[in-house]
């Protein structure tokens, strides 16, 4: 089978359907890990829940129809701010973290693993690529609250380069692990989220909903890289690699008969609570850029144009942080569980035995847990921002990227 270079590929507008999102991301595939877990509440959500929208990036009715404006501002200003955020993948700010490549999986008994493919590996940059006040930063911001929502590594002297080990299709299986995160970090118990994991009057749900939206972006960048392995060689070695046919995988994973009908849904629910993260953000990040912590004067009005791009102020994005800040001002009591289980999901990135799916893993999930802190805080009325690292915010913009991608690839995969 080929295939066309992704950019070659025709978007067509279909103007019965419902639109999607978009940032930066490397250009290929983070192999950390397989599908989600089948969505057996699909058939007993609430008739008012289900809409007769369409995704533009998939051909699955919308179960959140109060999603559906969000994710046509998000659509719509797409082509504008594409060309944006690739070049934020170039500034130190965004690309550099210290991260611990040797921790010890502390969830799930494991035998020594080594990956299928050499891609599996990264390597430190050298130290004098590290720019000395990022990494003096980095050191000055090792504290954390022991019941806060992130736990980051602590800082060294190795520094990994998004740039230089880019999102990668490894051939790694991570299905422990998603099985792991779905099953146990995720809510089930209470009989509403029996019913309706995803879309439950419950910020548990929404919680859920966040993290399938997570596992639906790794996914979308696991069949990019099969296609781009592809275009580059032709063909993809069974022995090295579980998965070979980008096309059977994206209808398993994403499809809308696939293992979980939502998946997409979920992944711009997820990329709207990122958006509003960001704009919690964005004087921070304004003041990072006129000290000049973030980059140059041109780096910085790169920035500038995506932090005030009409998006950034679009109430429409709003609708996942309203929905899960009003579920969560409704249970306060109990949002230690939420800030816990934020921590669990990136520790259990120390499970992941491939470095650079493990690499990319860390980032992504101290993004959307960088999210969760400024849209919730300890008691459901946002975090304090000025509180938030160097790290969090470089992962918080960064993962932004890695969903849009992952929602190109959507559109371009219902394009075939």
């Amino acid at each position: 089978m080929k295939f066309l270079p992704l950019s070659a590929i025709a978007v067509v507008a279909l103007p019965s359907l419902t639109p999607a999102n978009a940032f930066f991301a490397p250009p290929t595939s983070s192999a950390f890990i397989t599908t989600q877990p089948s969505s057996s509440h699909q058939s007993t959500h609430d008739a008012f829940r289900v809409s007769s929208s369409l995704l533009k990036a998939s051909t699955t009715p919308l179960h959140d129809e109060s999603l559906s404006p969000g994710i046509t501002a998000i659509d719509t200003s797409l082509p504008s701010l594409s060309p944006l955020f690739s070049s934020l993948r170039s500034l130190p700010f965004f690309r550099l973290y210290s991260c611990d490549m040797l921790a010890s999986c502390e969830y799930i008994p494991q035998e020594l693993f080594e990956c299928y493919t050499e891609s599996c590996e990264i390597y430190p940059i050298d130290d004098d690529e590290v720019p000395m006040d990022l990494k003096s930063n980095d050191f000055n911001e090792h504290e954390f609250e022991l019941d806060g929502w992130a736990r980051w590594d602590m800082p060294s002297d190795d520094y990994y380069d998004t740039l230089q080990f880019p999102e990668d299709y490894t051939g790694y299986d991570g299905s422990e692990v998603w099985g792991f995160i779905h099953n146990r970090i995720g809510f089930h118990e209470e009989e509403a989220l029996v019913r309706d994991e995803y879309d439950a009057d419950s910020w548990k749900a929404d919680f859920n909903k966040a993290v399938s939206g997570l596992h639906a972006m790794v996914s979308a960048q696991v069949v990019r890289g099969m296609i781009e392995k592809l275009q580059d060689t032709g063909e993809l070695d069974p022995e090295s690699y579980q998965w070979t046919d980008p096309v059977e995988e994206y209808e398993r994973r994403l499809g809308a008969n696939g293992e979980t009908p939502e998946a997409v849904e979920n992944m711009y629910f997820t990329m709207m609570l990122l958006l509003s993260g960001v704009r919690a953000a964005r004087d921070r990040l304004l003041q990072d850029c006129d000290s000049g912590s973030i980059g140059d004067a041109e780096a910085c009005e790169t920035l500038r144009s995506i932090l005030t791009h009409p998006l950034m102020d679009d109430p429409n994005i709003d609708a996942a942080s309203r929905r899960l800040k009003d579920h969560a001002l409704r249970d306060t009591n109990n949002l230690w569980e939420a800030r816990m289980r934020t921590r669990d999901l990136m520790r259990i990135m120390n499970c992941v035995q491939c470095n650079k799916c493990r690499f990319h893993g860390k980032i992504s999930t101290l993004g959307l847990s960088t999210a969760l802190q400024l849209t919730l805080g300890r008691q459901g009325m946002g975090g304090d921002v000025a509180k938030i690292h160097r790290v969090e915010l470089a992962a918080l913009v960064t993962t932004m990227g890695k969903f849009a991608s992952g929602i190109e690839l959507c559109y371009e995969m219902q394009a075939l």
